[in-house]
């Protein structure tokens, strides 16, 4: 039997608590039917710590609804080092990561998390290989997933690791989730950073907004907004993070992703309304930045019957 801790700390979500002590005895059931192994897991609270048993197989820390990061949480980030000290494989979930960072168990280590909490954890956590584009990182005794949902994803993990392919596939039909393998670059929408002061960099940001199909090349941009072309860049990079080439690349993307939602238009059409005469072109794009094609984007995401 693997035994499994799920930290209950102050502020934790509560759904995805019970969530995932749910779904692995879901999946505890199916496999004991069929004399597989089981997992036995705890909801620990922080007063419990003190008497809680030591070396579970793993300890996962779930997300927050509070907003709070964990820092002042001393106590659980001592048990976390003892437990992996002592051989416990430790897990995250979208927020949960920041407890693990206090506890000094991530630095040089890849991680994910939410990727709206990227440029809070890059901040807070320097020496991380934060990798926000994948939904769930494996990296054997330390395991991190991205959004707060990704809890189903986590939990289907530990189901197949420890009770295999099989179970694992059963538990997924019965909850009605899907088993496959998703990256967080499929859902992360492109949110430009407009509150960096710099008037003559807004200014052509917004003017990009609604030109996305004109000719957006680093000459233009740079004629736009009246600079040179170093000092161009470096304004540029500074206020909003990326170069120009990537940022428009970001941009059309993210304006495609609304198209292909909203509307039938083919996907050459598509490409064409945010600037790309060449649809092979904008495929390769497209799915280097979500992980999706075109086609794959609109069956998962449109809000109308692409049947229709």
């Amino acid at each position: 039997m693997k035994s499994l801790a799920i930290m209950a700390y102050a502020g934790a979500q509560e759904s995805a608590v019970l969530g995932l002590a749910d779904l692995l005895d879901v999946a505890n059931v199916i496999s004991a039917g069929g004399n597989g192994a089981t997992v036995r897991v705890d909801v620990l609270r922080p007063d419990d710590l003190a008497n809680a048993r030591r070396g579970y197989d793993a300890v996962i820390m779930p997300p927050n609804r509070s907003g709070a990061r964990g820092a002042d949480d001393r106590g659980v980030h001592g048990w976390l080092q003892e437990q992996h000290g002592a051989g416990t494989l430790i897990a995250s979930v979208c927020a949960g990561v920041f407890w693990l960072g206090h506890a000094g168990l991530l630095n040089n280590r890849p991680v994910t998390t939410h990727w709206g909490l990227e440029d809070e954890f890059r901040e807070t956590f320097p020496k991380v290989d934060l990798q926000p584009e994948h939904l769930l990182i494996d990296d054997n005794d330390i395991v991190t997933a991205g959004g707060m949902m990704a809890w189903v994803d986590l939990g289907l993990f530990f189901v197949e690791h420890w009770q295999g392919p099989q179970v694992l596939t059963s538990t997924a039909r019965h909850l009605l989730v899907d088993p496959g393998k998703r990256e967080q670059r499929n859902y992360r929408s492109f949110r430009p950073n407009l509150g960096h002061g710099d008037e003559t960099i807004l200014r052509l940001q917004l003017w990009m907004e609604g030109h996305v199909s004109e000719n957006l090349s680093g000459e233009v941009l740079e004629a736009r907004a009246k600079l040179s072309g170093r000092t161009f860049l470096r304004r540029f990079k500074a206020a909003t993070g990326l170069s120009p080439n990537a940022y428009v690349q970001a941009l059309r993307v993210e304006k495609a992703r609304g198209l292909l939602e909203r509307t039938r238009e083919p996907v050459s059409a598509v490409g064409w309304a945010v600037g790309y005469q060449d649809v092979s072109a904008f495929g390769r794009v497209f799915r280097s930045i979500t992980g999706l094609t075109a086609v794959e984007y609109r069956s998962r995401f449109s809000v109308l019957d692409v049947r229709a």
